[in-house]
């Protein structure tokens, strides 16, 4: 996919800097965002790194810089094998409000539906009420809480649990 300038493509194993390069960028830069912390991921060696897209990682490129992304967690059980979970959603902040994100979930989405994926998931910080307005805007609905699911230096903060069908 192309536009503007920007690329975004599933990425392979040969290209784990970029993808160390776009989760540390995002980890250190929004930190109160994500269930991760830089440090734990900081600490990963390379293989562990490459061990990671083993599950699909989309980044959008801009002039060859990593400037976004999104990854997929598949449901393993055969009665779950229709769901997925997104993960890891980040958009550098000079390129947000630019349609970059719903990009990044139009293509994690479609390559979703082309490995029998039915249902995506999320969970989203109550703190971040523009990623939930983000993700109504995109067809997801709220389904539920965890309450206190991320513990951000000693403050419990709820995790939004949302879905949406790709297929009826």
């Amino acid at each position: 996919m192309d536009a503007d300038g920007i690329t975004i493509r599933k990425i392979t194993a040969d290209e784990v800097e970029s993808f160390r390069r776009v989760r540390l960028e995002a980890l250190h830069a929004e930190p109160s965002l994500f269930a991760s912390r830089y440090e734990d991921w900081e600490a990963l060696s390379i293989e562990e790194w490459r061990d990671r897209l083993s599950d699909p990682v989309f980044v959008a490129f801009q002039n060859g810089e990593p400037v976004g992304i999104m990854g997929l967690l598949r449901q393993r059980s055969s009665k779950m094998i229709h769901r997925a979970t997104i993960v890891m959603v980040y958009v550098r902040a000079e390129l947000r409000g630019t349609g970059l994100a719903g990009k990044l979930l139009e293509a994690i989405s479609e390559h979703a539906l082309d490995i029998g994926v039915r249902q995506l998931e999320l969970f989203v910080s109550a703190e971040n009420p523009a990623a939930i307005r983000f993700y109504q805007r995109q067809g997801f609905s709220e389904i539920g809480r965890i309450p206190g699911g991320v513990l951000e230096e000693g403050r419990e903060i709820d995790d939004v649990m949302m879905a949406r069908r790709i297929v009826e």
